[in-house]
């Protein structure tokens, strides 16, 4: 693929099945996206919200990696203030240590969560959302090769190579990655209304460093693509109540997709709805090549991440498979 295609997976729980039924799909969805050339399969930390179960992300990218071979494994995102950087240094190192030479370590500054949760996670927080800079490069520290006379190190984690990535959804995201001179990934799928701004803040301000001798990014988008325009729409009505649920404050399992959606939503959430996701590629093969290649000639990423919400696990697979061949056509 010309460029790289990736999946983000938050291990979503459908009406009607189980957390074990999520996990499964996982770990399907992996290993067809390997099959398919996808480049990364990255997995998001959120935290007491229904229908999303990639909470222990860490332990999950485990499984994924292990249930895989090739495909890049990692994490879009771990939220940094949630844990000590030690910690962080320590899990990833034992994946990368298990397999190495495939894990990615995508980070974000936000609790991934609500407020209580947060406080559950953090216990003292007072201050954390700050200094994520600080975090980052103390994370950064616990990567390099232990030296003489240290008297704290990352077993395992000193001296290997993961690749961190800067997560965001806002300006100062763009800001961190840029002067710490780290690739950049935006949250398009749900965020996407700095993206533009932030992306030409990161090109602006790119500080080269010893790893990333050039600014790189990926922006993450939504997906839907069928075999034609009404079943990719009919099928996305399941992400449109997903996120409906969330502007209405009401966290559900991911329901089955519905005919129409004008009973559900008034003019006002659906413009919001609408808005949020004005990058994303929902249609058949030729609308799908046309939206992507739109994106990509706004963003101008060097890779392209794909979150796509959908309630049956076939259709999932079969928009990954489409998805590829419109890559490979573009290429």
């Amino acid at each position: 693929m010309q460029t790289p295609l990736s999946i983000l997976d938050l291990a979503s729980v459908q009406e009607g099945r189980t957390i074990s039924q999520a996990f499964r799909s996982t770990v399907t969805i992996a290993r067809h996206a390997e099959s398919l050339g996808y480049k990364r399969f990255w997995m998001a930390e959120h935290h007491n919200l229904t229908g999303i179960a990639s909470s222990a992300t860490a332990v999950l990218l485990g499984h994924v990696a292990g249930h895989t071979s090739t495909i890049r494994v990692g994490s879009g995102g771990i939220m940094l203030p949630n844990h000590a950087p030690l910690v962080i240094a320590e899990q990833f190192g034992t994946l990368e240590t298990l397999y190495p030479g495939r894990i990615d370590l995508g980070l974000g500054r936000a609790p991934g969560s609500d407020r209580l949760t947060m406080r559950a996670l953090r216990r003292d927080f007072a201050g954390q959302e700050g200094d994520f800079a600080e975090l980052v490069q103390e994370l950064q520290g616990y990567f390099l090769p232990e030296q003489a006379g240290q008297k704290l190190t990352a077993i395992p984690g000193a001296g290997l190579a993961i690749p961190i990535w800067i997560l965001g959804s806002s300006l100062y995201s763009a800001h961190l990655a840029a002067a710490l001179g780290l690739p950049y990934s935006f949250a398009g799928h749900f965020a996407p209304a700095q993206m533009l701004a932030a992306l030409e803040i990161y090109h602006r301000e790119f500080r080269p460093s010893k790893d990333w001798p050039k600014p790189h990014t990926m922006v993450c988008v939504q997906a839907v693509v069928a075999e034609t325009d009404e079943r990719a729409h009919f099928l996305a009505t399941t992400l449109y109540q997903r996120f409906l649920g969330i502007i209405r404050n009401q966290r559900t399992l991911s329901p089955p997709p519905v005919e129409s959606m004008d009973a559900i939503w008034t003019a006002e959430e659906k413009a919001a709805i609408e808005s949020t996701f004005r990058y994303a590629i929902i249609g058949g093969m030729e609308t799908a090549a046309e939206k992507m290649r739109a994106v990509l000639d706004a963003t101008r990423a060097d890779e392209l991440m794909i979150c796509s919400e959908m309630y049956d696990l076939s259709d999932r697979l079969q928009s990954f498979g489409l998805l590829a061949q419109v890559a490979e056509k573009k290429a």
